[in-house]
């Protein structure tokens, strides 16, 4: 059974921000809010927590994986990035943009696409998703909550605790958060492009 927090959305109190991350280091797979709706959670090594999200999207080995980031500088240390991009990238962070980016060795292997050995990143605009990544101290393995054979991500921890109660170790809650996935930019060819548009303006990228 999962545990639920919840925590205000302006001011997460530290305590309770402080045992969900315990719980990330332990091994745990969360749910937790983001400005694009509610997104699994776990740490970057775990390969439970990897197998149990694709288990629940049902997702194959071509997906990319979102290493969720505190900032630009730890951002940095997971993919290459040149200058041009550097610039397009820090313009449209913190926000609901996921880039696709030649991840760095710091990336355990298995979160790479098979082929072209990429990895999607991303800065959060979300006072409680910040919280927990500063209190974590690492990125954060993530993907969108988004199951399958349906169309809208979930939205509500109230929902999501009693829909994923035996799949999931934890629920942080923390009020309303963003209902559409973010838009996702793939930069691993030099040029932008849109592979999927979602809460993020795309114009800056067209």
């Amino acid at each position: 059974m999962a545990k639920y927090f919840d925590v205000h959305p302006d001011n997460p109190q530290p305590r309770t921000i402080s045992a969900v991350a315990d719980s990330i280091r332990n091994g745990a797979l969360v749910a937790y809010p983001t400005d694009s709706c509610y997104a699994l959670g776990t740490r970057m090594g775990s390969r439970d927590g990897i197998s149990r999200i694709r288990a629940i999207r049902d997702l194959d080995d071509r997906h990319h994986f979102t290493l969720m980031c505190r900032d630009f500088a730890q951002l940095g240390q997971l993919v290459h990035i040149d200058n041009d991009v550097f610039r397009a990238v820090k313009a449209a962070t913190p926000g609901p943009y996921t880039f696709i980016l030649p991840a760095t060795k710091e990336v355990p292997r298995q979160l790479l696409h098979p082929k072209k050995k990429t990895v999607g990143v991303r800065i959060p605009d979300h006072v409680a998703t910040q919280a927990l990544l500063a209190e974590l101290g690492e990125p954060l393995l993530s993907s969108t909550l988004l199951l399958p054979d349906e169309d809208e991500p979930l939205t509500q921890g109230w929902e999501i605790k009693e829909r994923l109660d035996h799949q999931v170790d934890a629920v942080l809650d923390s009020g309303d958060c963003g209902t559409e996935p973010t838009t996702v930019v793939d930069f691993s060819g030099g040029e932008p492009e849109i592979v999927r548009r979602g809460a993020g303006d795309t114009t800056r990228f067209e």
